[in-house]
């Protein structure tokens, strides 16, 4: 990895506090506007990332045309700047007005995994609002543990930390979160991990994801077989109509104590909720950068 040096830290850290502070304390409609701006910016700043899309959703959509996925693409930025807003906001957002951001469906089925006393491994993903479905959990029903990769700038991954942890969710880094996991999951506590990502191939199997293979870690699969924590897909995303998030528990994925295909249960899982809202995933990800051996690359 890169080093980076303190002053490119520091600059990015006051960008990010100027940031943060506007999209707090802006009358509501002007946080909007300017989550929305800041997602365009990112847009026009680094087109890969359109790219990327681009090309992610030509090969999970192949038989839609490029006015779709170009208009899908935009719905990603949109979502991302609703995510800022969000994000920002969260010392706001308390148990008297959670409900004014966020409700609850498919809450039969968390309750019912809690019910059997092994924990519950929320399978989520990048999808809608992946921040504030956590913290609002903890609002809503008990807080959570949160699987977390610490970011590469230390001083923004501390202002993001303190936000993370302000419902009162305990952050386990994902450097060394295995024994933390299963601690939780013997005390019948949730634990969110985030399943929707790249992996490499030595810690992962190739599976079917929108049709095309795709590498995804085995460890969270291994992890709900050893502990008998119960598979429950969870994802908060944008409700146009009600102008607020609903956050979406699906039915309980059977694991068999195979990794492989518990890990593609898993993805079906994740790819089922994300047809549902396609413009609210990130396909900004390289999601199918590695490849089997001896496969060229998806992406130029």
């Amino acid at each position: 990895m890169e080093k980076r040096s303190g002053f490119r830290n520091a600059l990015e850290a006051g960008v990010a506090h100027i940031l943060v502070f506007c999209l707090e304390y802006a009358p509501r409609p002007v946080a909007d506007w300017l989550g929305h701006a800041c997602a365009k910016v990112l847009d026009l700043a680094i087109p890969r990332l359109r790219r990327i899309a681009g090309r992610n959703l030509a090969l999970a959509y192949p038989d839609r045309d490029a006015a779709w996925r170009r208009r899908t693409a935009d719905g990603v930025f949109e979502s991302i700047g609703r995510l800022l807003v969000a994000f920002a906001r969260f010392p706001e957002i308390t148990k008297a007005n959670v409900a004014e951001w966020i409700r609850y469906e498919g809450l039969e089925h968390y309750l019912a995994a809690k019910n059997r006393g092994k924990g519950v491994l929320f399978a989520t993903a990048h999808l809608g609002n992946w921040e504030l479905s956590a913290y609002a959990h903890a609002l809503l029903t008990e807080p959570m543990n949160v699987v977390v990769r610490p970011l590469d700038n230390p001083l923004i991954d501390g202002i993001v930390e303190r936000r993370r942890a302000l419902s009162g969710n305990k952050l386990l880094s994902k450097r060394d979160f295995a024994r933390s996991i299963f601690q939780a999951l013997r005390a019948n506590e949730p634990v969110g991990i985030l399943v929707d990502q790249n992996s490499s191939a030595e810690n992962g199997a190739f599976v079917p994801f929108f049709g095309v293979p795709a590498c995804a870690n085995l460890t969270f699969a291994k992890l709900a077989a050893r502990s008998g924590a119960a598979v429950i897909p969870g994802f908060a995303v944008w409700n146009e109509r009600e102008r607020r998030y609903v956050l979406r528990f699906y039915p309980e994925v059977e694991i068999t104590g195979n990794a492989v295909e518990d890990t593609r249960r898993i993805q079906v899982a994740v790819e089922a909720a994300i047809r549902e809202v396609p413009d609210q995933w990130l396909w900004i990800h390289r999601r199918w950068k590695t490849r089997p051996e001896g496969e060229s690359s998806l992406y130029d």
